[in-house]
């Protein structure tokens, strides 16, 4: 209990920001002594973004709701650009993950791309990548902030995002929201639109990655349904407890998030990747 409640915490607290809340919790799990690349656990991640997008989804819905759903039009366009930003993430990311398992990891049984979830060298490096693209599109904004930004994204833009969102899929570490947003900023989209659009990405991600993770679950149990419910326990009580952590995370965060400078949040990134690195020359 006392570590869902930790992971839960860490996990609200780190998941508006672009700095990727699943390397934090990876971090966590590790320095507690769990081990992140077990079924278990790789659904415990899951659930925990799944509680925090919960939390998300209630804070943000009036935004959201005069963003996307105040007009037939803007919802038609708001759909098409979902479901094609989706479906590149689908294309982009899964290829990804089927190289990585079928020809790696080829030489292993039952190969899961969650079996890396616990190198945290892998991590340092995607989060590493990730710093310097946040800091690149944080530095482009700046120069270009007397420009006339987008609010409204073009094929173009969300066909961008969505591929760059199926490149974070396989990868913790490489931020999802700092990747999504930054592709965003560097194709010259209004700061908060890139933002409510990458926030509303992630929703719509999450089920399926859930779904993926409970069936990884199965297979760890050897297809019997009566092992399933002790293990996935925890999940469940994750998932109300990040949803605590992320409203009261979202109400303080998410203000000096819009004020914030973005290549900060590069330079923190960076800062991140060397301490990982660090722990995992140390040992964990």
């Amino acid at each position: 209990m006392v570590h869902i409640i930790i992971l839960a915490i860490v996990q609200g607290l780190a998941e508006l920001l672009p700095v990727s809340s699943s390397a934090h919790v990876i971090v966590a799990e590790k320095l507690m002594g769990l081990n992140p690349a077990a079924p278990e656990m790789t659904l415990l991640l899951v659930m925990l973004h799944t509680g925090t997008m919960l939390a998300v989804i209630v804070y943000f819905w009036q935004r959201w709701r005069r963003a996307f759903f105040s007009s037939v039009t803007q919802f038609r366009n708001f759909a098409v650009a979902i479901v094609v930003a989706t479906i590149l993430t689908g294309l982009v990311g899964g290829g990804i993950i089927e190289f990585i398992e079928k020809v790696l990891m080829r030489g292993e049984p039952h190969a899961w791309v969650e079996q890396l979830f616990d190198r945290l060298d892998l991590i340092a490096v995607a989060l590493a990548v990730a710093g310097v693209f946040i800091l690149v599109a944080g530095l482009y904004e700046n120069r270009q902030r007397q420009a006339t930004a987008a609010h409204k994204l073009t094929p173009a833009q969300y066909c961008a995002i969505g591929a760059i969102q199926g490149l974070c899929i396989p990868f913790r570490g490489f931020s999802r929201s700092g990747a999504t947003i930054s592709t965003g900023l560097l194709t010259r989209v209004e700061r908060a639109s890139a933002e409510d659009f990458s926030f509303a990405l992630a929703v719509v991600l999450t089920p399926p990655a859930a779904a993926r993770e409970i069936w990884r679950l199965y297979e760890s149990q050897h297809h019997h349904l009566g092992g399933m419910l002790p293990a996935a326990m925890p999940s469940l009580l994750g998932v109300v407890f990040a949803f605590l952590a992320g409203l009261l995370a979202l109400r303080w965060i998410s203000r000096w998030l819009e004020s914030g400078r973005w290549h900060f949040f590069g330079i923190y990134c960076l800062g991140a990747a060397i301490v990982i690195a660090y722990l995992h020359h140390a040992g964990f």
